[in-house]
């Protein structure tokens, strides 16, 4: 069954660069769509309970490659087959535009479909060798997919920033297997389970350390967030989508594997997930807020909700700690709940920011406006997706960040410190105030008012078949929230791998309330809607549209309209301590004005810290060596020259050392 995905990926990539420019979009399609049908059933049948396993034979190198599906593997099995579909739906749309790069295309959708092989070979693999293989296979397609456009050079310099960070989380994870490997002579991860159990408590603490660091590299917590928003902007929307919805994931896959792994010392893990979880969350969205572009924004608003699913299994791994189970559950099947709910509304965002870009050639929102009246689609999947990712029911956010906020309270109840747990509480209320805030900016300047700038050519809306993939989103955010209990039935298999106990009555009656809930707000929303068509009604006209109002003025200027610098002026005043604040002005000098402008960005003071000042540091010592290559050829001989004596003087040194050590024992 295994050999069933490289099968089928390397038959359809053949196709792929051999058809012709306007299929390979649909081969593309075609080849996702049966790779997700194929895991797909195996992931159902292990969260029903027939789990998987397999046996490869791997040869010399490997040796036996264990393959197993649980419950876990499962459930990032199904989100991530989801977003993938729905984001090759999308891109072969959005990608239509650059028909005539046909080797490009080529190459996008090959490795596209390798990353798609890479991604499930995490979730099927449990041998470190073979997973160490695959999660290269994974780190390299995805650096192919975000250098598409790599004639521009802050695209590349994206792609190699991600590439390196990549390899940096790989060091640390093959040290952590490394380790296990030198200690038990196996790859398999159940030695993992061996180590940790044999050991020293210490030595799995900082085993599971070690691996943390590795995947949280790839996740996207603070301090390991840096690559996220260069990323995320330079890719196509699709790539975006998919990177924050399930690319960033496999680290907390990763994480929340090593916890079944190794089932010591889960108490200090979990106040130190939980201390990790809440500066992400926090700091996350305060560097969104006042992002300008579009995609930037939503880069470090992935940040932030990696905090929150970070609360949440640190929530869990409290409730492991001290044997709590319904602390564990609300903890465990927050994080896994909102991990799908952020793989939904986070790629919609970046679906609907692709078809802003298509539209008007630009993400600054600065430049936006009034959006709403050309592009109601658009606008309106954007809404709902910002009203998810904010936690406002009755989407599916409210749901997963309802169960969390239950984990902490009920922390409080079961003896933890309530000063540490009332912060944890507060950080995640004030992530939540200040994403609504962002999103409130974002909207508004792009979809309300009137247009801020004159853009080239008709804007108009997506085509059925571009806005399809959001309206299945939609669809799915919608779910989630009227029916909670559906999902967290789902979810037992997987939670009751944490839990160590039955869950089955912890979740029917706090799901009861929270689709209560949700059933409140819908029928709020219908009560309005029908309330605003019986007025239309009573009146007995039409409804008319005109031209925004411009409060008294005929001809209202664009430039009275608030803009996203105005918006959060007195915000951005507050965060200076972690931003490094960029002024472009352009002033009046002549006695003749000229057009002026004022631009403000404001720039991430921990990626200046951990990324720019070591790399400036390491540019200024290599150019100090920069007189050897002068483009001298006689130096060059010489180099060579150099490097062949010290190769033969090396040897006869050392062989001298010998002989006159041996000398020293005779005499």
């Amino acid at each position: 069954m295994s050999l069933v995905f490289p099968i089928v990926t390397l038959a359809f990539m053949l196709i792929i660069a051999l058809v012709k420019p306007g299929v390979k979009g649909t081969m593309a399609v075609l080849a996702v769509g049966i790779n997700a049908l194929a895991s797909s059933w195996v992931a159902i049948n292990a969260l029903l309970g027939q789990l998987f396993t397999e046996s490869l034979n791997g040869g010399i190198v490997f040796g036996n490659i264990p393959i197993r599906v649980d419950g876990l593997s499962a459930w990032f099995i199904l989100l991530t087959n989801f977003t993938l579909f729905t984001g090759i739906l999308y891109g072969r749309q959005y990608m239509k535009r650059y028909g005539d790069q046909t080797t490009s295309l080529s190459l996008h959708y090959i490795s596209f479909l390798l990353n798609q092989l890479a991604l499930t070979g995490i979730y099927f693999i449990q041998n470190s060798l073979a997973f160490l293989c695959v999660w290269e296979l994974m780190a390299l397609s995805a650096f192919m997919l975000v250098i598409f456009e790599h004639g521009r050079m802050k695209t590349l310099k994206a792609g190699i920033n991600y590439l390196i960070q990549s390899h940096i989380s790989f060091a640390f994870i093959a040290l952590g297997f490394i380790w296990v490997s030198a200690s038990t002579g196996s790859f398999d991860f159940s030695a993992i389970t061996q180590y940790a159990a044999k050991g020293v408590s210490e030595a799995g603490l900082l085993l599971f350390i070690v691996f943390f660091i590795g995947f949280a590299i790839k996740a996207g917590f603070v301090p390991f967030h840096t690559w996220l928003p260069h990323a995320h902007p330079a890719a196509p929307a699709h790539v975006s989508g998919v990177m924050s919805g399930v690319l960033i994931k496999v680290g907390i896959y990763g994480i929340l594997r090593m916890l079944l792994l190794i089932p010591d010392n889960h108490l200090v893990i979990g106040y130190g997930i939980l201390l990790i979880s809440v500066i992400s969350g926090i700091y996350g969205v305060m560097l969104a807020t006042v992002q300008h572009n579009i995609k930037r924004l939503l880069a470090y608003h992935s940040i932030e909700n990696i905090g929150i699913i970070g609360i949440g299994i640190g929530i869990g791994a409290i409730g492991s700690g001290i044997h709590n189970s319904y602390l564990a559950f609300a903890g465990y099947a927050g994080a896994l709940l909102h991990t799908l709910n952020h793989s939904l509304f986070k790629s919609l965002l970046f679906y609907c920011s692709g078809i802003l870009y298509q539209a008007t050639h630009t993400l600054n929102i600065e430049k936006l406006g009034g959006l709403i009246k050309k592009m109601p689609h658009t606008a309106l999947l954007f809404l709902i997706a910002a009203l998810a990712i904010c936690g406002l029911p009755p989407f599916n956010g409210f749901i997963s960040e309802f169960l969390i906020y239950s984990g902490l309270f009920h922390a409080i109840a079961a003896g933890q410190s309530p000063v540490f747990v009332v912060l944890a509480a507060g950080g995640l209320a004030l992530t939540g105030g200040l994403a609504l805030m962002c999103f409130t900016k974002a909207f508004g300047i792009i979809f309300l008012g009137t247009s801020r700038h004159p853009h080239a050519g008709e804007i108009h809306d997506a085509g059925i078949a571009t806005l399809l993939p959001g309206y299945l989103i939609v669809l799915f955010i919608a779910c989630i929230g009227l029916m909670p209990q559906l999902f967290l039935k789902i979810l037992r298999n997987p939670v009751e791998l944490f839990a160590e106990a039955p869950v089955a009555g912890d979740y029917t009656g706090l799901a009861g309330l929270m689709q209560h809930i949700s059933l409140a707000v819908w029928g709020l929303a219908v009560l309005v809607i029908l309330l605003f068509f019986i007025r239309i009604l009573a009146r007995n006209r039409m409804l008319t549209t005109g031209s925004t109002w411009g409060c008294g003025y005929e001809n209202s200027s664009p430039k009275l309209q608030y803009t996203a610098g105005s918006f959060i002026r007195s915000y951005a005043g507050l965060i200076k301590p972690l931003v490094i604040t960029k002024k472009h002005n352009k002033v009046i000098t002549d006695i003749i004005p000229e057009a002026i402008y004022s631009e403000t960005n404001y720039y991430d003071k921990a990626e200046a810290g951990l990324v720019d000042w070591p790399v400036r540091n390491l540019k200024a010592l290599l150019g100090k060596f920069k007189f050897l290559q002068n483009g001298s050829v006689q130096f060059y001989v010489l180099y060579g020259l150099v490097f062949i004596a010290i190769s033969i003087a090396i040897p006869m040194i050392i062989n001298a050392i010998q002989y006159l050590s041996q000398m020293i024992k005779q005499l």
